[in-house]
């Protein structure tokens, strides 16, 4: 189309680049009064019925039209050998494939995000956002919102393993956390999910999107792929990129909002010419401004998941996901919303200090009922029955990097996950593996535990442990730190989450986050956009 003829004229007020997280909670909040028009850009399509199906999600994490596959590409010698890693591709994002595992972080995460150089993102302000955010089963507190969109329910699926689970911990001095958000971290108890007392998944699509798209000041537009912000004169003046096989440009009036991720919002400012000069020059892209920490700074966290024969099939899930028993399950969570298919990924949860230098709780334990055979080819249950436990480091001091490879969009990105390259990381992991084999061997399991399978009890001394993170380990899927809020030039983002050097344009999703907080990513990064609405809402009022 001749340049003369390329229609300018705004779509809308504010483009937001992403329906996950933190982009549908955006969207919702800048078009609630009707005072500003708002176009939500989602790559993928439409919800979809699985995954409103907690478990629906094991079928959807193997789906390319509704998750993206992203090959890491780690160092030689890495102490990991290449991974896949998945995001959410349809409305919802991530939101609508993960494990719906509800953990928020505690104070001093935000704290430290606030004494990082970020004001007005401590816990006093990002406390009452999580509250707003939530509906939770147990009943408002100084901890626990009711009245908001996101339903909050303990785990009700109370057994005998579960509990002996719990009691393990507890002759381990691990105090019975009733509530997993509440003040401390350090304890074990039953999981808390975003999952409705109908036994649905409440993804920041459903909640948010579903209320609000028939407002008339909000459009949500699908299949629409955005490669570059278009910056003029120093300010973004819209995005281009390919929509359902065509070509695109859409122009806003005010700003634009990038919350695709930590791994795509990278990708796309340093293909608007935003990141290290030195890259970019390599790659024939003008340099629009140098930002040498965009797509670096990366802190993301490896899982081991350790498998224990169980002496009998009383509390094992192994049958529940194949043959007779699948359509029974189904058929109960189709009539009831009860049963295996209505929930998340984890049934109980312990916070640890493993690291004997640690003064706070360093490691995430999760309990499931069932036992993992070969997932090479997806997932696949063992034939005997069984539990697992996985662990992974709450805060990762290891730096990698998710890097655009050409001037293509569509060229794979480099994502290097620095798994371990810091002593601390690497031992904290190992001495995480070594707290579940503690908590396991406890007598309150020994009615129900044989003991822990040869696929892993092999792996005794410290290198043994790594040999089990680099072939067997996986991704946390938690990434965080590529485009991070900081007072330093050097920053990506001020801590109003403005890229540096360039109007008109933020950045909200997992990568504004400069270290990680404790836990699951999915309330904090909600959180996040809310606060962030609430900020550009004092803007606006000057």
């Amino acid at each position: 189309m001749p340049a003369e003829l390329i229609d300018t004229a705004p779509v809308a007020d504010f483009i937001i680049v992403g329906s996950g997280s933190a982009g549908a909670v955006l969207a919702d909040r800048l078009s609630a009064d009707g005072r500003h028009t708002v176009l939500l850009i989602e790559e993928g399509g439409g919800d979809n019925w699985l995954s409103r199906m907690p478990k629906g999600f094991g079928k959807l994490i193997g789906d390319p039209l509704r998750a993206h596959f992203y090959q890491t590409t780690p160092k030689p010698g890495a102490n990991v050998d290449p991974q896949i890693w998945l995001r959410g591709k349809m409305l919802g994002g991530s939101s609508a494939i993960n494990g719906m595992v509800w953990n928020r972080g505690v104070a001093a995460d935000y704290d430290q995000l606030e004494a990082l150089g970020n004001p007005g993102w401590g816990w006093k302000e990002m406390l009452p956002c999580l509250r707003a955010l939530e509906d939770h089963q147990m009943g408002a507190s100084d901890y626990r919102g009711t009245g908001g969109p996101i339903a909050v329910i303990t785990n009700p699926n109370r057994n005998g393993l579960a509990d002996a689970f719990i009691a393990a911990g507890n002759s381990l001095q691990l105090r019975t956390k009733d509530d997993q958000n509440g003040p401390d971290l350090e304890g074990i108890g039953y999981a808390q999910w975003n999952i409705d007392q109908l036994g649905k998944r409440i993804s920041s699509a459903r909640v948010l999107l579903d209320k609000a798209k028939d407002r008339a000041n909000l459009t949500i537009q699908t299949g629409t792929r955005i490669h570059r912000v278009l910056i003029e004169n120093g300010r973004a003046v819209g995005v281009t990129g390919v929509a359902n096989g065509e070509d695109v440009n859409l122009y806003a009036g005010r700003e634009v909002i990038l919350a695709a991720g930590a791994l795509i919002s990278p990708k796309i400012l340093q293909h608007s010419g935003i990141g290290d000069g030195a890259l970019l020059q390599s790659l024939g892209i003008d340099t629009l401004h140098h930002s040498p920490n965009v797509g670096r700074q990366m802190r993301e966290h490896q899982v081991l998941a350790l498998n224990f024969r169980l002496r009998d099939w009383t509390f094992s899930d192994n049958r529940e996901y194949g043959g007779a028993r699948l359509i029974g399950n189904m058929l109960n969570y189709m009539v009831r919303g009860k049963g295996p298919m209505a929930r998340g990924a984890a049934e109980a949860i312990a916070f640890v200090k493993a690291h004997p230098k640690s003064t706070r709780a360093d490691t995430q334990i999760m309990f499931n009922p069932y036992s993992l055979g070969d997932t090479s080819k997806g997932l696949a249950f063992e034939d005997e029955p069984g539990m697992q436990c996985y662990s992974y480091i709450l805060r990762p001091q290891s730096e990698g990097h998710a890097l655009i490879t050409s001037a293509d969009p569509s060229a794979p990105l480099d994502i290097h996950p620095a798994f371990f390259e810091a002593d601390i990381d690497r031992e904290t992991a190992i001495e995480g593996t070594r707290a579940i084999r503690r908590i396991m061997e406890q007598d309150a399991l020994k009615p129900h535990v044989i003991g822990e399978t040869e696929k892993t009890s092999w792996a005794q001394s410290n290198d043994d442990i790594m040999e089990l993170y680099r072939t067997l380990g996986s991704c946390g899927l938690h990434a965080v730190g590529t485009a991070a809020m900081g007072p330093d030039a050097t920053d990506v983002l001020d801590n109003h989450c403005r890229v540096r050097g360039v109007e008109g344009l933020r950045v909200i999703d997992c990568s504004i986050f400069r270290e990680m907080p404790a836990g699951n990513t999915n309330a904090p990064v909600m959180a996040a956009a809310w606060r962030l609405s609430e900020i550009m809402q004092a803007e606006a009022r000057g």
